[in-house]
């Protein structure tokens, strides 16, 4: 009974902090829109446990956003400068977000054109657009974490408002990501594939068949490294492909992309 007294006080603190973090950044001026499980939770009714909350801000206004917590007397730190910032409250958290992990869906002006109204933990607030989450979420296939199943849930329930012509262009040449999530779509829900339009569908087989009797690139590269920090470090680090997440390929540095990884032996 205690044990149980106790967890339920430390969700509401966890609550109290996050309310707190709002309206620190609504006070402050800092334009913010809120994303992660709790987004995902209002798009399609899917809720899972999270310790966390994931705030997304535009670069320009990362330091702010963490000098408004510091103010408020929170912990704050550029935790990643290439996409993440925290703010803390003893072990409690909040994700300041203006990137992805592999430096590719950065936010800008239209995660916020595009934001959707919604009550959260009694604010007023704006949720990422679902067409950015699906974005930024599949690209995460870590051997740990696989966000496939957000994306999957995202288009099952949101599928016929959604706008595709601004998702198929914000993957641009990595297509192939968007197109093995709507295949696996089909598989998982056959029922609901019409939640894909059918336009959609052809121009994803239409670039796959206008690659058939193209010649492979001669650039030897992996890309496997946009998806996942670990699984394919083996490929790049033996010095047989290059790093798909530096230039000309991706929009990384070395040196972001050494303290990327250098951040996993520390989180294991």
């Amino acid at each position: 009974m205690g044990s149980t007294r106790t967890r339920h006080e430390h969700d509401e603190n966890r609550r109290d902090f996050y309310r707190r973090c709002i309206d620190v950044l609504q006070e402050a001026g800092v334009p913010f829109l809120v994303g992660g499980a709790c987004a995902i939770e209002l798009y399609t009714g899917v809720s899972r446990p999270t310790k966390d909350f994931d705030v997304f801000v535009r670069r320009e206004s990362m330091d702010g956003a963490l000098e408004a917590f510091e103010r408020a007397g929170y912990r704050a730190e550029l935790t990643f400068p290439h996409w993440l910032g925290k703010a803390f409250s003893g072990d409690d958290y909040i994700d300041v977000i203006y990137s992805s992990g592999n430096g590719l869906a950065t936010v800008d002006d239209e995660w916020f054109q595009w934001a959707r109204e919604a009550e959260v933990l009694d604010r007023e607030v704006r949720l990422t657009p679902p067409e950015e989450a699906i974005w930024s979420k599949a690209f995460i296939m870590e051997r740990e974490r696989y966000d496939g199943a957000d994306v999957a849930h995202i288009i099952e329930s949101m599928g016929e408002e959604l706008d595709w012509r601004r998702l198929v262009r914000r993957f641009g040449s990595h297509w192939r990501v968007l197109a093995s999530h709507l295949t696996l779509f089909g598989y998982i829900y056959p029922s609901r594939r019409d939640a894909v339009p059918a336009w959609v569908m052809r121009t994803m087989c239409e670039r796959l068949a206008g690659e058939v009797n193209d010649e492979p690139p001669a650039v030897e590269v992996c890309r496997g490294t946009v998806l996942s920090r670990a699984q394919y470090l083996t490929d790049v680090e033996r010095g047989r492909l290059l790093d798909g997440r530096l230039a000309p390929f991706g929009a990384m540095t070395e040196e972001q992309v050494e303290d990327w990884t250098a951040a996993m032996d520390e989180e294991r």
